[in-house]
């Protein structure tokens, strides 16, 4: 029987509650395809929804801790040691077009540390929640990275930089590395859950550039929890700062962030 804490509970009924907003908002979504205007609208409306639903929730349980949000940014509270790290639909672009895979990431930040996490996929029921120390676990089961040891084996998973985002001509030069090496390479358009996807070894590794904290936040506890290894480019722990992440099993982490640096100069 699994014991989680008092605070992971927490974290877990406000993404559950936020989810199933978000489940009823993404059935209506598929109805206002023929209107592009009314797609972004309502998207954009149901994320603001799901956010003030999380952070109503998690202010209820935790009234001090300060937040970082999405939509509604910075937010102070008087316990200067904890900080919520939200992100309401990630995968937002998914979400619009109707696209079934999208998450709810939520991250506990206890002086500048990382240490828990919960990412929801309201699509499948997935709750992929892990504390520091505690394990990381896919509902009632229990979360180990992929054994796989070598990179001809292995999919690895990334996001393509944004139109009118800098770093295109970098990226494609990972890309094709990773593509020249690795058995498969996948984009499916969310961060948090790529993150996820590694902890639960159903892909070795991941590696972006420029995304936010609260794309992040959640995955990383993850990963760490199961076994694998999270950082910036640099080998370092500055992820949230730098918003450049690779994250990979124990074995193929090193490789990967090798590949990737000689690719890029």
């Amino acid at each position: 029987m699994i014991v989680r804490s008092a605070l992971l509970n927490v974290m877990m009924a406000a993404a559950r509650k936020a989810g199933r907003g978000m489940l009823r908002d993404f059935g209506e979504v598929e109805k206002l395809q023929v209107s592009m205007k009314g797609t972004a609208d309502f998207v954009s409306s149901a994320d603001l929804k799901a956010e003030k639903t999380l952070r109503q929730e998690l202010a209820k349980a935790r009234p001090g801790y300060a937040f970082l949000l999405e939509e509604g940014g910075e937010v102070a509270g008087e316990d200067k040691s904890h900080r919520w790290i939200v992100d309401p639909i990630d995968g937002t672009t998914n979400f619009l077009h109707g696209i079934p895979h999208f998450a709810v990431s939520v991250g506990l930040e206890r002086d500048g540390e990382m240490v828990a996490g919960v990412v929801y996929e309201p699509i499948s029921d997935s709750m992929f929640h892990a504390e520091k120390g505690a394990g990381a676990f896919l509902n009632d089961w229990r979360l180990r990275v992929s054994a796989r040891r070598k990179m001809d084996e292995s999919v690895i998973t990334t996001g393509i930089p944004h139109r009118g985002r800098p770093g295109q001509e970098v990226f494609i030069k990972e890309l094709t590395a990773v593509m020249t090496n690795a058995a498969g390479v996948r984009r499916f358009g969310s961060a948090a859950l790529d993150l996820a996807y590694v902890a639960a070894g159903r892909c070795e590794g991941y590696w972006e550039h420029s995304i936010k904290p609260w794309d992040m936040a959640a995955g990383i506890v993850l990963v760490r929890e199961a076994g694998g290894y999270v950082t910036d480019f640099e080998g370092k722990g500055d992820m949230l700062a730098s918003g450049d992440v690779v994250a990979a099993n124990d074995q193929l982490h090193a490789p990967l962030l090798s590949l990737l640096r000689r690719a890029a100069n």
